[in-house]
């Protein structure tokens, strides 16, 4: 029985809100009231973990790898993830004088045991368990406010003007709000349109013919705004201003306008700085300056991830970083000339988005047909070395715009496709692969367009080709299965599972087979599946589950690589087994089971087998 009841424990708070009266007795029953003085080290991966603790008083942080990555306080609960995998996954030590509950680990099985809720934590299907391990993230007080809602940052109220409106009267206007900017109503062919007037707008307005008295905001206000709706995590907006390259977006309650979210605004709401590092690529002036800003990325996801941030967010904050990074180079290394004449492409977990960390380099130029530019070589020399220079190392299979394969007229790249479709190079099919998960991020995007078309037209209804397609889907599998190996796994037993090849590549590329067959431009894994969906190519249950398969192994990848990083190793894709506590294995071998479902669908609609 606990020493002292003289302040209850708080069965209000989730997830105890959720047990019955048999359930509290036995909470009650069990529980203990403990102190910690400040410093004192509660819990390490060394340490067997015995008990789940609920916060009174003072703060406990989590360290792992000497950095802190989660600080607990009042009424937060802690090591209860710890017990169930019967291993921590970092150092817990009290910050201050700290007083808690302590409730045994038997106590706290016993309940997931026999509540669905507690249950739910653990045991459910894969993605309901990814979703409430996201869920549980959430209650810890270092999450990064990028998780937090749209509505709740500093929306500044919508100022409307209408659009007949001279200047020198919005100015006015303006001035007397104490804004600096104002949205304008206005109609357009008998329809209304909203539109904003900013500050820069009144800057170039300033430079036509028209004095201001005589012009009209709506002849200088932009009418092609970004929206977010009120109920969207901060993220989307972050990664809309860095797709769009905006400072504000409009924030509406379905059709309704709320009002305007700022870049300096969502700036002082976030905990991390992403947007910096798209300004600073912005108004970078050279290559140095530009390689300044890349080489702050890798400290920019080990914030995201510390900060509990989801593995597509970051994949998506990154990729659109990269594209800009990539695009601003190729800005500096080539004439300009050369850059309306081409399309620089990004291939691979690149193209998809789904790279992370700087793993190498997959990069292409078509060229357009009968341009020639003397400064080629020297450019894409430039571009390679810049890339390598900003930590992307080259890649090991040559694919870059240095390689002449890579770097072709339009009708002689057409000429390279048609090679790998029908040809005999037994690397032809994985360059059609590389090259279909291709993503402009410079030039003409006409080019790569036509490309692809060009790909989809020839392989049309050639079931051969993707049947032989398909088949690599089993390029990497192994005898004997690794889900046997993975529940007799004991002790210090070290195996290694690469990641890349039994985990994600069956997944991407059986994706990949689908859309190249029913010629879907979406080039993102989680993009084609919502496609295929949508069509009806794939079962919804699949689609979804496939999708939280990819993002748990890219998530475990990602904190390998991190873990890595930190040891100054090179980055690899091998998961040493031995460091996965239960959940983790657990949920491997839930990914695996979905991948072999997976294999057996694109089996029967290739006859592979066969």
């Amino acid at each position: 029985m606990p020493d002292d009841y003289s302040e209850p424990f708080a069965f209000d708070a989730p997830p105890f809100d959720c047990l019955n009266p048999e359930q509290r007795s036995l909470v009650r029953g069990s529980l203990r009231r403990v102190n910690f003085p400040k410093g004192e080290v509660i819990l390490t991966p060394d340490m067997e973990p015995a008990h789940v603790y609920m916060l009174l008083r003072g703060h406990v942080q989590q360290l792992d790898a000497g950095e802190v990555v989660a600080v607990y306080g009042p009424p937060d609960f802690f090591a209860f993830r710890a017990v169930m995998a019967g291993r921590a996954s970092g150092v817990l030590q009290a910050l201050d004088e700290v007083e808690a509950w302590e409730l045994p680990g038997a106590t706290a099985r016993a309940l997931i045991a026999g509540n669905a809720l507690f249950s739910a934590l653990v045991f459910a299907d894969l993605s309901q368990r990814l979703s409430a391990a996201a869920e549980n993230r959430k209650s810890r007080e270092f999450l990064s406010l990028m998780m937090v809602r749209v509505r709740d940052a500093y929306i500044r109220k919508p100022f409307f003007v209408d659009g007949g409106l001279d200047l020198v009267s919005v100015c006015r206007l303006l001035s007397a709000q104490g804004q600096s900017n104002a949205l304008v109503r206005d109609l357009h062919g008998g329809i209304e349109r909203i539109g904003m007037f900013t500050t820069t707008d009144l800057r170039d307005a300033l430079l036509r013919p028209v004095p201001p008295r005589e012009l009209a905001v709506r002849e200088v206000a932009q009418f092609t705004l970004v929206s977010v709706q009120a109920d969207a995590e901060l993220s989307e907006a972050l990664l809309a201003m860095i797709r769009h390259r905006v400072h504000r977006v409009l924030v509406r309650e379905g059709d309704a306008i709320l009002g305007v979210l700022g870049q300096l605004d969502l700036m002082s709401f976030v905990s991390n700085h992403s947007h910096l590092i798209a300004l600073q690529v912005e108004q970078a002036a050279s290559v140095a300056e530009l390689r300044t800003a890349a080489l702050q990325m890798d400290g920019l996801i080990a914030l995201l991830h510390s900060g509990g941030a989801r593995i597509e967010l970051i994949s998506s904050l990154v990729s659109e970083l990269n594209q800009q990074i990539f695009a601003r180079l190729w800005s500096f290394v080539a004439p300009a000339e050369l850059v309306a004449n081409s399309c620089l492409i990004v291939m691979g977990s690149e193209g998809r988005g789904e790279q992370v960390l700087k793993t190498d380099q997959d990069n292409a130029l078509l060229l357009r047909d009968g341009f020639a530019c003397a400064e080629l070589p020297q450019s894409v020399q430039r571009f390679n070395q810049s890339l390598t220079e900003f930590g992307y190392p080259p890649c090991p299979g040559n694919i870059m715009v240095t390689n002449p394969l890579w770097c072709q007229p339009l009708a002689r790249f057409q000429d390279s496709i048609l090679q790998w479709l029908y040809g005999a190079d037994p690397e032809g099919p994985m360059n059609l692969a590389i090259f279909m998960d291709a993503r402009a991020v410079a030039g003409d995007a006409s080019l790569l367009r036509q490309a692809r078309n060009y790909a989809h037209h020839t392989m049309a209804g050639s079931d051969a080709f993707f049947a032989r397609f398909a088949a690599a889907i089993d390029q990497f599998s192994e005898s004997g299965g690794w889900w046997a190996r993975l529940a007799t796994l004991r002790g210090r037993e070290d195996q290694v599972f690469d990641l890349k090849k039994l985990g994600t590549f069956p997944i991407v590329h059986g994706v990949r087979t689908l859309a190249l067959e029913h010629q879907l431009d979406e080039v993102s894994t989680a993009g084609r599946l919502r496609v295929l969906v949508s069509r009806r190519h794939l079962p919804p249950d699949l689609a979804r589950d496939l999708v939280e398969a990819l993002q748990f192994l890219m998530g475990i990848k990602l904190r390998n690589n991190l873990r890595q990083q930190q040891l100054e190793q090179t980055l690899d894709n091998l998961a040493h087994l031995s460091s996965f506590g239960t959940l983790d294995r657990d949920l491997l071998k839930d990914s695996l089971a979905i991948i072999k479902r997976f294999r057996q669908h694109l089996r029967l609609r290739y006859r592979i087998d066969a």
